[in-house]
């Protein structure tokens, strides 16, 4: 049977197993067609059956943003400690190393500086990738110290969110990133420096409960899911039935907490006429 679960796989020779299209091909989440990955890449990763956004590398979401693809990476040797020395199935220095040799980046974050249809700015994204995009130390630094730089060099700060929430390995001061980052924003805003967050799916836990909220604009990708327990959570909290697409960006506009959905191929576009309005 092809594509039992959500994670593609390759298909197979039944008689053989050999693969016949190792990385080739994989299923539509939203629409459940069987999708060339060349093509779906070459459309953003928005299925063109049915529009479904796939989760964007964040490497890809800078290139998307920036003009002609180019940008200076920013703060790329922060790295989270162990203070509590933490251990689950595994040891946390152990499981940072595995996903710093996975991602190629030593956490869940990546800021950079150039221009967004011609505004100067810094724009810093979470990696779904890297531990599901969760905020530690290192993650609450790095967006800080890209807050610090737009307000000293006095141009926009643009974050764009995908996270499971505040890092269990790190306890408190996980949490305490909350506070951080929050504090370091309220600093721009202070001297009417514009903060774009662009909301993508998953954004939920603590990033939901802080900066995610906190934008002078709030964009958000299409049926991206955003909040701060996941519905299911929910249900079984409050024991009723949730309204359809609750959490979901669309959901989000309706009741005032998004201000606009903008399709991936708009969002460069889109975010650039924001900045030209908010910091001419």
């Amino acid at each position: 049977m092809w594509f039992r679960n959500k994670t593609p796989r390759a298909i197979r020779n039944p008689k053989t197993s050999a693969s016949l299209g190792e990385g080739l091909f994989l299923k539509c989440e939203g629409c459940r067609e069987t999708l060339y990955v060349k093509e779906l890449e070459r459309n953003l990763r928005v299925c063109p059956k049915c529009e479904f956004h796939f989760r964007l590398p964040a490497d890809d979401r800078l290139r998307l943003l920036f003009d002609g693809e180019k940008y200076q990476t920013l703060f790329g040797d922060i790295r989270s400690g162990d203070p509590l020395k933490f251990r689950d199935t595994k040891k946390y220095r152990d499981r940072l190393k595995e996903y710093e040799v996975r991602t190629g980046r030593p956490d869940a974050v990546v800021a950079a500086r150039g221009t967004v249809e011609g505004t100067p700015a810094v724009v810093t994204v979470l990696d779904y990738a890297f531990m599901g995009g969760s905020m530690g130390s290192a993650v609450g630094e790095v967006l800080t110290r890209s807050a610090e730089l737009a307000l000293a060099e006095r141009i926009p700060l643009v974050i764009v969110t995908a996270s499971g929430g505040a890092r269990m390995q790190e306890g408190i001061l996980s949490l305490m990133q909350m506070g951080k980052v929050s504090a370091a924003i309220a600093r721009l805003g202070k001297q009417g420096l514009p903060y774009v967050a662009i909301l993508t799916d998953p954004t939920t836990g603590g990033v939901t409960a802080s900066f995610a909220m906190q934008g002078d604009v709030t964009l958000a990708e299409p049926k991206a899911l955003v909040g701060f327990a996941g519905p299911r959570v929910i249900e079984q909290t409050i024991r009723q039935t949730l309204p359809e697409g609750f959490q979901r960006s669309e959901f989000l506009v309706d009741h005032g907490f998004v201000d606009l959905v903008v399709q991936r191929s708009e969002m460069k576009k889109t975010l650039g006429t924001i900045l030209k309005l908010l910091h001419p």
